[in-house]
């Protein structure tokens, strides 16, 4: 069966009147940075408590203390998301790139083909092994952490860039396994 034009997800949301508080108080936010509340909150808040534990990991390893940027870690977000064409966090994360960059034509090609991208070596490393966890990490070595060392990235760097690839995996799955849509403003946020 198809969806209707203005469905979110193939699972029933929550009304508003049925979201607890504490999972309400997540929308704030969002509401106040870019003027609407993302779908991916609205379709967890199903689980509400769900909803709370997976935005204080999500939250931690977006915007927590490491040595990788903010930009930096949402580049892992758009190139494993690219990789597993998940349309909602590529619609995404590309548009909370484009904001935190200001340079669209650099999401573009990290969206469509990272390796044609102008990055640093150190950020093609990250975005190679990120890559790497997504279609075959049962291929992954001790070589591929010391080619992350190499590059100048600590062991606490190559924790965070794997737990940033692998947020977005599970959050891949999610969103294509239970057909997210993403919210329409995303299309043109950054550009």
């Amino acid at each position: 069966m198809a969806k209707a034009p203005d469905e979110i997800t193939w699972l029933r949301v929550p009304a508003d009147a049925e979201i607890p508080v504490e999972a309400r108080a997540l929308w704030d936010l969002p509401l106040e940075k870019l003027g609407f509340v993302p779908n991916v909150l609205r379709t967890m808040a199903l689980r509400p408590t769900h909803l709370v534990r997976w935005r204080a990991y999500f939250d931690e390893l977006m915007t927590g203390e490491s040595g990788l940027t903010k930009a930096q870690r949402e580049m892992i977000a758009v190139v494993v998301s690219a990789q597993n064409r998940c349309h909602y966090c590529l619609i995404s994360h590309t548009a909370a790139l484009r904001k935190l960059t200001g340079d669209p034509p650099l999401v573009d090609q990290l969206a469509s083909n990272y390796r044609y991208a102008d990055i640093e070596p150190n950020e093609r490393a990250m975005l190679d092994y990120a890559v790497k966890l997504t279609v075959e990490s049962h291929t992954c070595t001790r070589e591929d952490v010391d080619r992350l060392r190499d590059a100048g990235w600590s062991d606490e760097d190559i924790l965070d860039i794997a737990q940033v690839a692998g947020m977005f995996n599970l959050t891949n799955r999610l969103a294509s396994g239970l057909g997210w849509q993403p919210n329409p403003e995303y299309f043109s946020l950054g550009r």
